[in-house]
């Protein structure tokens, strides 16, 4: 049995050694984790959830061979020994992430080609020049809610890089103010754990879809309707939940974490926002563990086998940090991480996501020009997750500012905030609820409709 990670795995690990992959000790120091896994070659086993095990992928080598070998590992999870045996409790966290959905993602062959062709043809028709403006207008909205704080202080992660990838997908999709409410409301919910949150964007999606149906307009959920692959209003959906569930959390990561790393105490002043969320993908992958994949057949890595249609996992947090690469690193392209995939399944979204998060950040530090972390980045605390690599809070200050023109756009060029060292003995801001001048008293209705009220000027 491989030895204990000293202290950094709690008591109570596994008898069967697997590694365990979450809970708190994870989320304080992955990379331990990652180190730990290397020494069994360059896949290793894990608990991905309790009574859950997988083979984790962390060499970047190895990674490669997996995402890009279809023939030999696929994604539909219907063929998951353990799950098909009874052996995956009920209320796993880890069956809404690795069961099976009729979607892209989970799909392979030709039945996968033709949901990808659709999805990936649908995108490539979204407006780079629109896509920056709606990210601009989203995230002003959004700074005009916190910028008045009489504080001077905020939360960044709740109340900024979470919602505003939540307007821009809202307004990609074509939502009417409503309907855009409870989108933002189920996709949150589901990622939050609320009880009935599949229901309400189950919903959502499916009125957004007979609107379209009705009143077909030039946005996304329209463009996928009409795409030659003649998807059914059901595939659709998944299509739209993918999306939304593949754009959403982890950009809101990408965000947050690129905004820590240029406002933190390490950063070199005069870089520009792009190598932020470079290195942000880089060495902080929001998906840090996932793309669950399927052997046909028994498979060996690195000396281990692995049986066929037991899950192997891709460690896109440990693959882009492999010691293997630390010597030529530098002479790879700045692109050659895997944040997003690789193969036929690598994110057909890759260059708006990379835009929106430089957008978004650049927004902050234009709109907020002396903004500063409020604890240093080293102090701050990561969600213990294993599927995700994100911040739980991100607290900032600055100087109080007025509110903003509704529709005025955010400055295009990269913004050079200033470095300055946060002091750490300011507490933390744990919530959105503050004083000051937040959303005004009259407003109604949810997220989306309030941000499409503030566009209008009402």
């Amino acid at each position: 049995m491989q030895q204990p990670l000293d202290s950094q795995i709690p008591p109570g690990c596994p008898a069967h050694g697997n590694i365990q992959m979450y809970g708190p000790s994870f989320g304080a120091d992955p990379e331990a984790h990652y180190a730990q896994l290397r020494s069994f070659g360059p896949s290793a086993p894990v608990d991905i959830a309790p009574d859950v095990q997988a083979e984790l992928v962390t060499s970047y080598d190895a990674a490669l061979y997996v995402l890009q070998n279809p023939a030999s590992f696929v994604r539909d999870s219907r063929r998951w020994n353990a799950l098909n045996e009874g052996r995956v409790p009920a209320d796993s966290p880890a069956l809404p992430m690795m069961g099976y959905r009729p979607n892209a993602l989970f799909s392979d062959g030709a039945a996968h080609a033709r949901l990808r062709q659709a999805v990936t043809d649908s995108l490539a028709t979204v407006n780079e020049h629109q896509l920056i403006r709606q990210t601009q207008q989203s995230a002003n909205y959004l700074i005009s809610q916190f910028s008045t704080d009489i504080r001077g202080q905020a939360e960044l992660m709740a109340e900024y890089a979470q919602p505003l990838p939540l307007l821009v997908f809202s307004d990609l999709f074509g939502c009417p103010p409503e309907i855009g409410d409870r989108v933002i409301a189920g996709i949150s919910g589901i990622f939050e754990g609320t009880p009935g949150a599949d229901e309400v964007l189950g919903g959502a999606l499916t009125e957004l879809i007979a609107l379209k149906r009705r009143r077909p307009a030039a946005d996304l959920t329209t463009r996928l309707m009409e795409h030659s692959a003649q998807l059914s209003d059901e595939e659709v959906l998944h299509q739209l939940v993918t999306l939304l569930s593949g754009g959403t959390a982890p950009l809101a990561a990408a965000i947050g974490t690129s905004s820590a790393l240029y406002l933190g105490e390490d950063w070199q002043v005069g870089l520009p926002v792009e190598d932020a969320v470079s290195q942000t993908l880089w060495n902080y992958a929001p998906i840090a563990n996932y793309a669950a994949h399927y052997p046909t057949h028994d498979v060996e890595l690195g000396g281990r086998v692995v049986r066929a249609n037991d899950p192997i996992l891709v460690s896109f947090a440990a693959a882009n940090t492999d010691p293997k690469l630390a010597e030529h690193r530098e002479q790879l392209s700045a692109k050659a991480h895997l944040a997003f995939g690789a193969g036929p399944h690598a994110c057909p979204a890759k260059d708006p996501a990379f835009m929106i998060a430089v957008t978004a950040v650049e927004a902050l530090l234009n709109r907020l020009p002396d903004v500063e972390l409020r604890v240093p980045f080293k102090a701050l605390t990561w969600a213990p997750s294993p599927w995700s690599r994100s911040l739980v809070t991100l607290p900032i200050r600055f100087s109080p500012r007025a509110v903003p023109q509704a529709a005025e756009p955010a400055a295009s060029s990269p913004a050079q905030a200033p470095q300055q060292q946060a002091t750490p003995s300011a507490p933390p801001v744990t919530g959105p609820s503050r004083t000051g001048t937040h959303a005004a008293p009259h407003s109604k209705g949810g997220l989306f409709t309030r941000f499409l009220a503030w566009t209008r000027g009402e």
